[in-house]
């Protein structure tokens, strides 16, 4: 699904701030970025290694880069990285973890941090560079959320839940910022699994229907829905029925979820459940 506002923001000479940028989708991000001719573009990531990686490719394209060693947790972390940082045209909020485990099975520890990374780390980054994207009366904020977010999936009651808010804090912040006049656009993107390692061993019943999405791809479209003011990216088609399937009576609804195999997916995840440089499913 992709619904414009027509107010796309080109990327040549932008500076662009992009948390979990250490690999998976933020580091194709960036050297995507940087291939449009971004002025500057800016790698926060928990590990210094990663990102210094990830700094060298994006000079090799051609851009200035930079790096912050953040925790997105953090608000008192992020506010002071974000002075350093100083205004930023376009913020990809990118940094996601997941845990994959039965609610059960989960620990108190992973769900306060699946929430404190998917969600609320939201709130902090935003509020530090929205005034002063409001204050020139430009800039675009991407939140990346999941299809997951759209329908909650067995194996992933703290990350879909996480996810489901990321939505809603996109949806909201969107209106908001139209209530008020202003210029600064929202992309929310909901893909489904992406082969990034981040989901490993998910599997897909109908490949055709709602495959696993290929990283050069979203990493792609992501961009191109930036440019282009695009305000909502949801990967892949099928998955943009879903809310629609909401009409259906809660059984009917478990069922046709049941019928694509949503609820098997995770069966045999291995994935990466520490990750914060992408976000999932994708």
């Amino acid at each position: 699904m992709s619904t414009k506002n027509q107010r796309g923001l080109a990327l040549s000479g932008a500076r662009v701030l992009i948390t979990g940028a250490g690999s998976g989708i933020g580091r194709l991000i960036a050297l995507g970025a940087a291939r449009r001719g971004a002025g500057e573009v800016i790698l926060w990531d928990l590990s210094a290694e990663r990102a210094g990686a990830v700094k060298a490719e994006v000079e090799a394209a051609g851009a200035t880069a930079s790096v912050g060693i953040v925790d997105v947790a953090d608000r008192t972390a992020v506010a002071d990285a974000a002075k350093e940082a100083g205004p930023v045209d376009v913020l990809i909020n990118n940094a996601g973890i997941v845990t994959g485990a039965d609610l059960l099975d989960t620990t108190d520890e992973a769900i306060v941090r699946t929430f404190d990374v998917n969600t609320l780390a939201l709130y902090w980054t935003t509020r530090a560079f929205l005034p002063a994207m409001r204050e020139r009366d430009r800039g675009v904020i991407v939140t990346v959320s999941s299809a997951a977010g759209i329908a909650g999936v067995a194996k992933q009651t703290d990350y879909s839940a996480s996810k489901f808010a990321a939505f809603g804090f996109t949806e909201s912040l969107r209106n908001e910022l139209r209530a008020r006049g202003s210029a600064v656009s929202t992309v929310l993107v909901a893909p489904y699994y992406i082969n990034t390692g981040m989901f490993d061993g998910v599997t897909t019943k109908f490949p055709r229907l709602l495959p696993i999405l290929d990283e050069d791809d979203v990493a792609r479209r992501i961009l191109d829905a930036i440019e282009s003011g695009t305000q909502q990216l949801i990967l892949p088609r099928l998955s943009r029925f879903m809310p629609a399937a909401r009409v259906l009576p809660v059984r009917a609804f478990d069922r046709v979820m049941d019928f694509f195999g949503i609820n098997r997916t995770m069966d045999h995840f291995t994935g990466r459940p520490t990750s914060t440089s992408g976000t999932g499913p994708r």
